[in-house]
């Protein structure tokens, strides 16, 4: 497990969360940040979601379609996204020409059903692709006008 923002009782300030990415990972998340607002309708939540484990993250949402959260580490930061059986084609016909890390965290998901969670640690520029790449798998991108 890596360093994370446990503190359930203090909701970390922008500040607090880009001193514990470092900055690489704040390069790296404006870049998902970017590529979330050109092609959705962003909401995004600060939040302590899932027990004391995760720690402080950011929920992105499409309307009401959950894109992903984002968890914050010490210099760098996990994404969490479900896979459901809908989009489970989709996926299975792209990983192939996704990394190998990508590979094997699809193979050594959290199974829901006939899917799953990956959480997937994002340490540079190639592997924040396969994340974009997933993202769009479970939500085509908008036109935006």
């Amino acid at each position: 497990m890596y360093e994370r923002l446990l503190d359930k009782n203090n909701q970390p300030t922008i500040n607090q969360i880009y001193d514990t990415i470092g900055d690489n990972g704040i390069t790296l998340l404006q870049e998902l940040e970017q590529f979330l607002s050109n092609n959705y309708d962003i909401i995004s939540e600060l939040k302590f979601p899932f027990g004391n484990n995760y720690g402080w993250g950011t929920k992105y949402s499409h309307k009401s379609k959950h894109l992903c959260y984002v968890f914050y580490e010490k210099e760098a930061f996990t994404v969490t996204i479900q896979i459901g059986k809908n989009e489970l084609p989709k996926l299975l016909e792209k990983l192939p020409d996704m990394l190998p890390k990508t590979n094997d965290l699809w193979e050594n998901r959290y199974p829901c059903g006939s899917g799953g969670w990956i959480h997937y640690r994002v340490l540079n520029k190639t592997e924040l692709n396969d994340i974009k790449e997933l993202i769009k798998i479970k939500k085509r991108p908008v036109e935006k006008k």
